[in-house]
């Protein structure tokens, strides 16, 4: 038998007082859960640079959405690559550790050896750690860190889903004649590589990705993003080159080899460009479809600086250098971050900050320690409104070896060295000079001492990346 119990009076007044307490408290926690454990999309585009998007000064690509998501968000205008190539630049990325440190520093056709390499096991990535804080995680574009070496494949890298290319070699054509979904070589019959026919491959990583909004719009999720526009090689499908057309713009005849470009090339570049800028409107749409919009935090950005342009779209953004070069113009990338929870619209910061810095921020927003030591110092502070970073970075650190052979460079404070193979050091003042015009090394010896001590005391040696010049291997 049941037995009914009254309260009345002062009793019955405390037991609701703290029923109140209670249930409010538990509704903090779950909203600062929520906050705490925002969806995370972090796209990345190839080879686009600094200058390549309307927000950050481009005059003749239309970038609406990407523009709408500064606007709607923050820009950064220092953020810099992992390096100025693109596989060890998104190891950086996603591993929180620069190439002084990394065990991938050069694309595969570089290590001395001539053989493959990619993520180690027992590495750690953004994902792995995302995985302890009960997210869901996807890579669905372009991977490139597994080239062989039966190490570095995404699924065992922390990403429960992969769709996309494998190995940075498959990704240079956009029709390929398959796809990996999971460890699943996709056939692709109805593509025609050489002839450009079938299913842009972007396009069908924006389809999956719209899907997986969906598929997991009830839990947490991290989805890795990174396409392969605008990299070569140069080519788009015919809509996307429309609103280009009879411009006047001066033609840029393109040349078949290796890769399948089409036959102008500016009217393709911008055509591309403004593809993706498509692909960004329609995430953002879908996650304002789907209720997903106030909580979580989308990220834009580029892997390297710009491959193609020869300066009529200034893809630098006026800076000097592109990709392959260790100068502004290979290194600092368009950067826009939109949570609407958190980051108040239309602010912008001029902090430094780089790839190996993602990791430790996400951590940061979820509650977590990185399990392991990295490079990187958080950025949250920035996205909530700081105007500093309570402990910034006292210097970072770019390395890159391919045709010019070796180049190192540090940014220390408002100076940046650079030490490019059997050439004189180059000093500048980034703060005075950020286009990196006048070389002040033979005036602040003193400054380049500091760096150069630098430089010999936090890399670590390689086997498989001396500070030698050697030949590529791609035939290997």
């Amino acid at each position: 038998m049941k037995r009914l119990i009254i309260l009345c009076g002062s009793a019955a007044q405390l037991l609701i007082r703290c029923i109140v307490l209670f249930l409010c408290s538990n509704v903090s926690a779950n909203a600062q859960t929520a906050i705490q454990r925002p969806n995370i999309i972090f796209i990345m585009a190839d080879d686009l640079g600094y200058g390549d998007v309307g927000f950050n000064g481009q005059d003749k690509i239309k970038t609406p959405n990407i523009d709408r998501l500064a606007a709607e968000g923050m820009v950064f205008s220092r953020h810099y690559a992992g390096t100025a190539v693109c596989g060890p630049s998104r190891a950086a990325l996603l591993t929180g550790i620069h190439t002084a440190h990394a065990n991938v520093r050069e694309l595969s056709a570089w290590t001395a050896s001539g053989n493959p390499i990619g993520l180690q096991a027992e590495e750690v990535t953004v994902a792995e750690e995302l995985k302890r804080a009960g997210y869901r995680t996807a890579v669905i574009g372009k991977w490139g860190l597994e080239e062989g070496t039966g190490e570095g494949h995404p699924l065992d890298q922390g990403f429960d889903y992969f769709y996309g290319y494998l190995t940075h070699m498959e990704a240079h054509h956009y029709y390929p004649p398959y796809i990996w979904e999971n460890r699943e070589k996709v056939e692709l019959p109805q593509n025609r590589t050489a002839e450009k026919i079938g299913e842009y491959s972007n396009d069908a990583f924006t389809r999956k990705a719209l899907d997986y909004v969906i598929a997991n719009r009830e839990t947490p999720f991290f989805l890795y993003l990174p396409y392969t526009v605008p990299h070569n090689e140069i080519t788009v499908p015919e809509d996307a080159k429309m609103p280009y057309l009879n411009l006047g713009w001066p033609k840029r005849p393109m040349k078949q080899g290796h890769y399948y470009h089409d036959p102008e090339g500016n009217v393709t570049y911008a055509g591309m460009v403004s593809r993706l800028d498509t692909y960004v409107g329609q995430l953002m749409d879908r996650l304002r479809e789907q209720g997903l919009e106030e909580n979580t935090l989308i990220i834009f950005t580029s892997d390297n600086g710009p491959g193609y342009d020869d300066g009529f779209f200034n893809s630098n953004g006026g800076f000097r250098g592109k990709k392959l070069t260790l100068y502004e113009g290979g290194l600092r990338m368009p950067f826009a971050a939109k949570w609407p929870a958190v980051i108040k619209p239309g602010r912008s910061t001029s902090e430094p900050v780089a790839f190996w810095d993602f990791l430790p921020t996400v951590c940061d927003i979820v509650g977590l320690r990185p399990s392991v030591h990295v490079d990187g110092v958080s950025y949250f502070p920035l996205l909530e409104g700081a105007a500093t970073l309570p402990a910034p970075h006292p210097t970072f650190y770019w390395e890159v070896n391919e045709t010019r052979g070796p180049i190192q460079a540090v940014l220390m404070g408002e100076w940046k060295g650079i030490k490019q193979y059997q050439k004189p050091f180059e000093l500048y003042n980034i703060k005075q000079d950020p286009n990196e015009t006048q070389n002040l090394a033979a005036s602040h010896p003193d400054i380049v001492k500091q760096i150069e001590t630098y430089l010999s005391e936090t890399r670590t040696e390689h086997p498989e990346f001396p500070l030698t010049k050697r030949e590529a291997h791609y035939d290997k």
